[in-house]
C-alpha cells in the first residue's frame, strides 16, 4: 500500500472519529455527517493525480480541525435556557465587552464618508 493511499485512509478514519466525538448523542447529526463523508470520499476515489490527492487531503484535514475546534453543540434543557458541549479541542475566544468610548472622536454619529463624494472631489 502506497504512503499516499495510508494518509487518505488515515484522514478517512480520523474524520469519522471525529464525527463521533462532535456529535455525540445526535444520531441524527451522526448519520448526515457519515453519509456526507462517506459520499464525498467515494466520489473521489478514482482520482488519480498526486497533487490533487495531496490537495484534497488537505482539504479533509482542515475539515477536519474545522469540525473539532469550531464546531459546538447545544440543546435546549428548559425554554430559553440552552447547554452547550464544549470539549478541550473548542477554540475559545476572549469576549470582549462593549465599549462606548471605543469610537474614534472624528467620527460623527450619522455622518459616514460617501464613495460618490470621494469621487467628485478627485474630479474638481
Amino acid at each position: 500500500m502506497s504512503a499516499l493511499r495510508k494518509t487518505v485512509l488515515h484522514n478517512f478514519k480520523k474524520l469519522h472519529r471525529t464525527r463521533l466525538r462532535v456529535f455525540d448523542g445526535d444520531e441524527r447529526a451522526l448519520i448526515a455527517a457519515r453519509t456526507k463523508i462517506n459520499e464525498e470520499f467515494n466520489k473521489n476515489k478514482h482520482v488519480k493525480d498526486e497533487d490533487a490527492i495531496r490537495a484534497m487531503i488537505q482539504f479533509a484535514e482542515d475539515v477536519e480541525r474545522e469540525l473539532r475546534c469550531q464546531v459546538i453543540q447545544a440543546r435546549e434543557v428548559k425554554p430559553g435556557v440552552f447547554e452547550a458541549k464544549i470539549t478541550d479541542d473548542t477554540l475559545k475566544i476572549d469576549n470582549i465587552p462593549y465599549n462606548d468610548s471605543a469610537i474614534p472622536d472624528e467620527a460623527v454619529p450619522g455622518q459616514k464618508p460617501c464613495c460618490q463624494d470621494q469621487v467628485k472631489n478627485t474630479q474638481l
